[in-house]
């Protein structure tokens, strides 16, 4: 049986798992909270494998292999890494936010502020969720028309279908399964890669012997200040991202959450050793013509991992590889898309446009947002329009360089306003326009340290100026 066979064969049989998963779970599904938030079950090891699974994407796998292979060596398993530290940050605050009972992000925001700041955080957080689904679906894409021989067009088609049923049938429930199963696929698959490929340039220590010591270095290809940048960009994002919020609002239990954040930082960590240990071994096995380049030589970096693949490896491994590729891109692509049905249903339909929605008519919604969503992902993906898409992942900083500081400090101090929540939102959100649009420059910093920055100082001063009427970090009821 040939390569392209044994590959077909494996990754078919893999998204009709992902379907079964999406079937079997709409039997679990018996409210708008099981659907949003799992009926908040989830337990650590299920809650860090939902949260490893939502966060790495194709730039933490082919991606890191691409930065490994070029400039930054090594020190590219900072890409990952800074993840693992963002989950350890995330884990000091899991237990306050996870009894916070609250569904999504821009529900705290309307329970514990006002209203309007809801909304406006609604809609500048539901942006970067259709931008991230139509980014995932594009390298989904991408590697589905490699191991499939297909045109783009239509592998992006078939895997977006994918996604949107199996998200859709069985919300939280199926995303958590599906994520942890494609968990271990990503980290398997990919770690499979590893003996294979070292097997044919002679071990690391033949690796070792011929890289120059800078791409070797933890650091020195990353530099310091990116490695800093990226934990700040991360945390941020991360601590604000309905994708990843979800997840701890779905812990059974604060010490869940506490717990599934350790173990999620900790499988960043481990996993972050294997795409950068392949960049350097396929620049190795080029540079010594062991392997064929010139795909990687006309294309770019990119190719890297499934050049490697393709000539290194049986078809079996390849098989299980590619599926962990698509199931990196799947995964994310899928909490993306809960997370903007999420928003829309809960946060916009259920409190400005029918506040006495029954709980079916919230959950069918939110599937019907999700769907809807999913299509404007796919129609950006086959599009492909760079411009568009750029603009919707700047907003990915965009949420965060307001949100963050009233969303984190609203957990624990009491003398926060809505006023100064307001000048938080707004004035972090114009900081981070103007450094993008370069008004003037923040200290040569990317502009997610201007909003933060501003929105932390407008939020204390505000708060000082009109404090709340009665102390407290309980939130309003609904």
């Amino acid at each position: 049986m040939s390569t392209s066979t044994i590959v077909l064969i494996i990754v078919i049989a893999y998204l009709g798992v992902l379907l079964f998963i999406g079937w079997y779970t709409t039997r679990k599904i018996g409210s708008n909270e099981d659907f949003l938030v799992a009926g908040r079950r989830l337990g650590p090891v299920m809650l860090a494998g939902t949260l490893t699974a939502t966060e790495i994407g194709g730039g933490s796998t082919m991606g890191v292999v691409e930065k490994s292979y070029g400039a930054w060596g090594m020190s590219a398993l900072w890409y990952v890494v800074a993840m693992g530290v963002t989950c350890l940050i995330m884990a000091i605050f899991a237990r306050n936010m996870r009894d916070t009972m609250v569904k999504t992000v821009p529900e705290y925001f309307r329970r514990r502020y006002d209203r309007p700041s809801g909304l406006f955080t609604s809609i500048v957080m539901l942006l970067p969720l259709i931008g991230l689904t139509a980014a995932q679906f594009i390298a989904s894409g991408v590697v589905f028309s490699v191991v499939m021989g297909w045109d783009y067009n239509v592998a992006v088609a078939v895997i977006s279908v994918v996604v949107i049923i199996y998200s859709t049938m069985g919300g939280m429930w199926s995303v958590s399964l599906t994520d942890f199963i494609q968990m271990i696929l990503i980290i398997f698959g990919m770690a499979l890669a590893i003996p294979y490929s070292l097997d044919l340039v002679g071990g690391w220590d033949a690796v070792v012997a011929h890289t120059a010591p800078a791409k070797l270095s933890m650091t020195e290809g990353i530099g310091i200040p990116t490695i800093i940048s990226l934990i700040v960009m991360y945390t941020a994002s991360f601590i604000v991202g309905q994708e990843a919020m979800q997840r701890l609002y779905s812990a059974k239990d604060g010490k869940a959450a506490l717990s599934g954040a350790l173990l999620a930082a900790g499988v960043f960590a481990l996993f972050s050793v294997i795409p950068a240990s392949l960049g350097l071994i396929c620049h190795y096995a080029v540079e010594l013509n062991l392997i064929d380049g010139s795909l990687i030589a006309s294309q770019g970096a990119k190719y890297a991992l499934p050049t490697l693949a393709l000539q290194t490896m049986p078809g079996w491994v390849v098989g299980l590889l590619f599926a962990g590729l698509i199931s990196a891109t799947m995964s994310s692509a899928s909490s993306d898309l809960l997370g903007a049905g999420s928003i829309i249903a809960n946060d916009i339909y259920r409190v400005y446009i029918n506040p006495n929605a029954s709980d079916a008519q919230i959950l069918r919604l939110a599937r019907t947002m999700m769907v809807c969503v999913g299509i404007l992902g796919l129609v950006i993906a086959i599009f492909n329009t760079k411009a568009l898409i750029d603009l919707l992942m700047f907003t990915f900083s965009f949420r965060a360089g307001g949100a963050f500081f009233p969303y984190l400090l609203g957990h624990y101090w009491k003398g926060a306003s809505s006023r100064g929540a307001w000048g938080g939102l707004v004035l972090g959100s114009l900081g981070v326009l103007a450094v993008e649009y370069k008004w003037f420059s923040f200290f040569g910093l990317d502009p997610i340290f201007a909003g933060l920055a501003v929105s932390l100082i407008a939020y204390i001063l505000l708060s000082k100026m009109f404090p709340p009427k009665k102390a407290s970090t309980e939130l309003a009821a609904e």
